[in-house]
């Protein structure tokens, strides 16, 4: 496929998950149950697609153990980065908490030169950093409000390391399974997860608004589904470090959404912020070009078909 129709993919993705806070904000269940109900209705959601495919129930039942520990792992990274970030949400902005937790590239950069071997080049790395500022200038304000909304940034912050974890064994994983049965693995370990450390927490799963199953089915339906799962199909031809320059992206939609349905303003230092961080992801789109990850090498022919 060629790159120009990644790219416009890609933001239709981000631009999906960009709703992800205002979904959050909205809902007054705890955060461990919003992110719960999120990834268990995402499964049910994409569960038929296994049921009635004979190469993604084939490669299910190949898989290794090695593959399954592996995709279990992918499951906890995304649950800890839910839970750590919807619950950020309660103390700090929109804004803020949806900036810092898009700050992947930070993470993707180191951990894609470490562990993939890839490479950038100078001026893909200064859009990057140029996107990043513009993030960080986005948010700025909400950092001396309180202290409350300082523990707020502090948790999207590890969010944002744990959900490039995320994408960094997906990278490697989905160079050898398909598509479905990779995301069905970690958002049904990660849905598991979440909800019985919800009983043991002592929060009920059942009893909650109309409205509440309204905002978990549309953070599954619209954030995950074609949100956080075309990423992981992405995964296939684009690296951590792309993937999540794009995501970068996110606080601008966030920002108009949370206009829109929220009433919060946008205020001039978020609008300079806004058009930084679109200059910095034109520069890294057009001058990045990543050299092949080690991953990428050692996959067969083969195992790149199967992964469709």
């Amino acid at each position: 496929m060629k790159r120009k129709y990644l790219y416009i993919i890609l933001f239709f993705a981000a631009f999906s998950l960009s709703a992800s806070a205002i979904f959050v904000k909205l809902s007054d269940a705890p955060s461990t149950i919003i992110a719960g109900y999120r990834m268990l209705i995402s499964t049910a959601v994409l569960l038929p697609f296994l049921l009635f495919n004979t190469t993604s129930r084939t490669a299910l039942r190949q898989l290794s153990a090695k593959q399954w520990l592996l995709g279990i792992l992918a499951g906890f990274f995304l649950a800890a980065h839910y839970a750590l970030w919807f619950e950020s949400l309660r103390f700090t902005s929109v804004a803020s908490s949806t900036v810092l937790v898009t700050l992947q590239p930070l993470f993707a950069f180191i951990g894609g030169y470490f562990l993939f071997g890839e490479k950038i080049t100078r001026q893909a790395l200064f859009g990057g950093l140029l996107a990043i500022s513009g993030s960080t200038l986005i948010s700025w304000q909400d950092f001396q409000v309180s202290g409350a909304a300082f523990f707020g940034d502090i948790l999207a912050f590890i969010a944002a390391g744990l959900i490039t974890g995320y994408f960094f064994l997906g990278q490697g994983l989905r160079k050898q399974l398909p598509l479905i049965p990779y995301v069905l693995i970690g958002y049904g370990s990660s849905s598991v997860l979440l909800l019985t450390y919800s009983l043991l927490s002592g929060y009920s799963l059942i009893g909650y608004s109309a409205n509440n199953w309204l905002w978990f089915a549309c953070l599954a339906l619209i954030s995950t589904v074609f949100g956080q799962t075309i990423f992981n199909w992405l995964l296939k031809w684009l690296s951590t470090s792309t993937i999540s320059m794009s995501i970068v992206g996110e606080p601008i939609g966030t920002c108009v959404l949370a206009y829109l349905i929220l009433g919060q303003g946008v205020t001039l230092q978020q609008s300079i912020g806004i058009l930084v961080i679109l200059t910095g992801i034109t520069i890294f789109l057009s001058k990045g070009r990543e050299k092949q990850s080690s991953v990428t090498k050692f996959v067969s022919n083969k195992e790149q078909k199967a992964a469709d």
